[in-house]
């Protein structure tokens, strides 16, 4: 009888210590970005109904969640900020004196090691919920790119590491990295949300930052989420307007995107493993559906498998714990 030919590929699955070995994608807590609500206000708490363990936090309520980040190992942190006023053209957004501006001086002074990435954008800031200019229902593209640079501008001067705009309007990058050298802030890397999808996923980070669109939707600046080559147009512009790095958001239906992304450009890749992503895992695991480590864990190994450098999660902190164990 002729012997069967074939491949053992178990031979390198036969023990834990085995598989480590030729284990190809490794997920670390120096690849994790944790977001941060900050609100103004004085002992502010607020948990986030539908994000389960995130909170809106105060200033004063900030240094007990950054002396965790920090215990846990966790290098970076995104501010988000949500203003007590709001108005048509977000000017709380660019204002010195601003809660994401205050918030990342704050942690600057305290924690100098920790990078503080600023998401720039006007949505939490406006009251119509948009993140431009509005003029007879239209958000205006041109005139929003003013506002935008000098919200960088601003968090730059107030500390800011990476600048991290999130608007999705035409040309958005250049106009920033513009403002940026012309105030002195050459050496500030842009982290572009360069491919970011009008996603249904978001639903639950317009409540913790309290900006759902008040009319309309944001279709005509977020891309189709049908769309695979437009994404790659997205970022090119993006890269030739000067970003530093590439974000991809949503992450976790993106996955192929990302791998397109990585691919095609010799940048570092982000995924935002954003807030409806997060929130579906918690609540299966509340409700003893699914092993939440375990679940999370492959996501985020999904992640750096389809090409991310870096992972901005609500994740992080217990990401950060299971992983030390």
């Amino acid at each position: 009888m002729n012997e069967l030919q074939f491949k053992r590929h178990r031979r390198l699955r036969s023990n834990a210590t085995i598989r480590a070995m030729v284990r190809e994608t490794h997920v670390k807590v120096e690849d994790f970005i944790y977001p941060i609500f900050v609100v103004e206000g004085e002992n502010i708490k607020n948990p986030i109904p539908s994000m389960p363990g995130v909170e809106q936090l105060s200033l004063d309520q900030l240094k007990t969640e950054m002396d965790e980040v920090v215990a846990l190992g966790i290098k970076s942190v995104l501010l988000f900020g949500i203003p007590l006023v709001k108005d048509a053209v977000g000017s709380e957004a660019y204002h010195d004196h601003g809660i994401v501006q205050e918030a990342t001086r704050l942690i600057k002074e305290g924690y100098p090691e920790v990078m503080v990435i600023a998401d720039t954008c006007l949505c939490e800031y406006t009251d119509h919920g948009h993140c431009g200019v509005i003029e007879e229902g239209k958000i205006l593209n041109d005139p929003s790119l003013d506002l935008l640079a000098r919200t960088a501008v601003s968090q730059a001067k107030a500390g800011a590491d990476i600048i991290a705009p999130s608007n999705m309007m035409d040309g958005f990058v250049a106009a920033i990295r513009k403002g940026l050298d012309e105030a002195g802030f050459e050496d500030i890397p842009i982290m572009s949300y360069a491919v970011k999808y009008a996603s249904a996923f978001y639903g639950p980070f317009r409540d913790a930052a309290g900006s759902a669109p008040q009319f309309g939707d944001r279709k005509s600046y977020q891309m189709d989420p049908a769309n695979r080559l437009e994404a790659l147009r997205e970022a090119q512009s993006d890269m030739e307007e000067g970003a530093d790095f590439i974000i991809v958001k949503p992450s976790l239906s993106y996955l192929d995107i990302m791998r397109d992304v990585k691919n095609e450009f010799n940048v570092p890749v982000v995924a935002y493993n954003v807030s409806g992503e997060y929130s579906m895992v918690k609540a299966a695991a509340q409700n003893g559906w699914i092993d939440e480590k375990t679940i999370v864990l492959e996501i985020l190994t999904s992640m750096k498998r389809a090409g991310a450098d870096l992972i901005m999660t609500y994740h992080a902190k217990d990401a950060a714990r299971w992983l030390a164990e």
